[in-house]
């Protein structure tokens, strides 16, 4: 009965784990961008990003209301294929769950690429996906 029991569980956590994440609805017209630096600007380092968001508002992660969320910034590399998942935190995925809306960036000389992708309480991106145009910057030495 127990190995029963065992394998019953391990059936629903295996079909648990199939099943997507319901992503939290964004509404109509929101849009994030990035306020600073321009696209195509030359800057030197450290590098200071403000971030931009029209038609929602912003909440730390964890917290949970209607037409919120928080900045993840991506450099270097492209949004995620599945939008449908958690956003990793890693050197190109940056959170920032507390509700910052800029940061400063200690970058390598040369081009970078900066995207910032909204996500809700729990590191998902909305439906649609709320996500700004992909810059390119240089630092300069």
């Amino acid at each position: 009965m127990r190995h029963r029991n065992l394998a019953l569980v391990a059936g629903a956590l295996l079909a648990i784990a199939g099943v997507a994440i319901a992503r939290e609805p964004s509404p109509a017209g929101a849009e994030v961008y990035i306020v600073s630096p321009k696209d195509g600007a030359k800057v030197k380092g450290p590098v200071t990003v403000v971030f931009g968001l029209k038609g929602m508002g912003i909440a730390p992660a964890g917290i949970k209301f209607d037409n919120t969320g928080h900045h993840h910034l991506i450099v270097d590399a492209d949004a995620p294929a599945d939008l449908s998942q958690p956003l990793p935190a890693d050197e190109h995925n940056i959170h920032f769950g507390k509700g910052q809306t800029e940061t400063t960036l200690t970058l390598t000389p040369g081009k970078h690429t900066l995207l910032l992708l909204l996500a809700d309480s729990l590191h998902t991106p909305h439906e649609p996906a709320v996500v700004s145009k992909k810059i390119t910057i240089t630092v300069e030495k």
